[in-house]
Formats: structure tokens, sequence, C-alpha cells
């Protein structure tokens, strides 16, 4: 078979989720990440972005309502990476979160990134994070990308919001 290269500038459009209760995950989405419902499907779907764009995440109840969550010991999502613009974003999400005593499931410093780690109310898996500059990223003597995981500096990165 013939070697295949996906192109360079190809990205992940958006994530549609199942989830049990559509209010709550808007109520989630919206209310506490802050996304904008874009339109909805009937009361059975939503779909949500950031900035205009037609929808980034999209929520249905099609073969979930009512469900219980997905078994975290199971092939599956294990989690949506939801990517801020600027340091100072992810700091503002992370105050947040805090003021509103939302639970945190991890926070990481990855050398190529920095991230906060929650569940929705559906026990899906939630990344909140931004890239370090890529001419930034930690690298061995070869030139290869070296990620880690390491303990997030996280009065350094609540001290964005006071810069």
């Amino acid at each position: 078979m013939e070697t295949y290269t996906i192109p360079a500038q190809t990205r992940i459009g958006h994530v549609h989720l199942k989830v049990t209760d559509l209010q709550r995950a808007l109520d989630f989405y919206c209310g506490v990440l802050g996304f904008e419902l874009v339109t909805m499907y009937g009361d059975q779907a939503a779909f949500i972005s950031a900035g205009g764009y037609h929808h980034h995440i999209g929520l249905n109840t099609w073969h979930s309502k009512g469900m219980g969550p997905a078994p975290v010991r199971a092939a599956g999502l294990y989690h949506t990476a939801i990517l801020f613009p600027e340091r100072k974003d992810l700091a503002a999400i992370l105050q947040r979160l805090i003021d509103l005593k939302y639970p945190l499931t991890g926070m990481s410093d990855h050398g190529v990134s920095e991230a906060i780690y929650l569940n929705d109310p559906d026990q899906n898996g939630v990344e909140l994070y931004w890239d370090r500059p890529k001419e930034l990223w930690p690298k061995d003597d070869n030139g290869n990308l070296t990620m880690f995981t390491e303990y997030l500096d996280v009065e350094g990165l609540l001290g964005e919001l006071k810069a």
C-alpha cells in the first residue's frame, strides 16, 4: 500500500458529543466555559462555538438521553481539548473555574503546552490548554520533540491576570 501523509494544514474542525441531558450540557459548555449557542436541532441537539464559527462542539441526545456516562475503562473519547489563544486566556478560565468551585481532575505542564483537566456533567473529559510558541517547545540533542508531564505552575499562570 502506498504511504499517505495528511496535509499539514489539516485541523480537527469540531467534536460531537453524546450527552444525557442537553440543557445541563449547555449550562456547562456555554454557562461555565463561555461557548456561544449557534443553533438548536429540535430539542435533541445543539451546536456551539467560539467566535461565530458554525460549530466547534455539537451536543446531542440522539442515543444517550437519560443514560449514564460512558464507562471509564472502555474504548471511546478520552477528552476534548480546547485550545486557548493566549496564556492569559487559560489563566482567566482557571480563575473562573476556581471562583465557581468547579472540580478539576488535573493540571499539567507538558513543555509544549500548559493544561487544565476537568469533566463535563456527563463525565466526558475536557482539556483546556494553550500552546507555547513552537520555538520554545522542548527538544532533545537530536532536535526531537520531548513532551513531558510536570507540575503546572498555577501561581505563575494566575499571575498572567495581574500583568
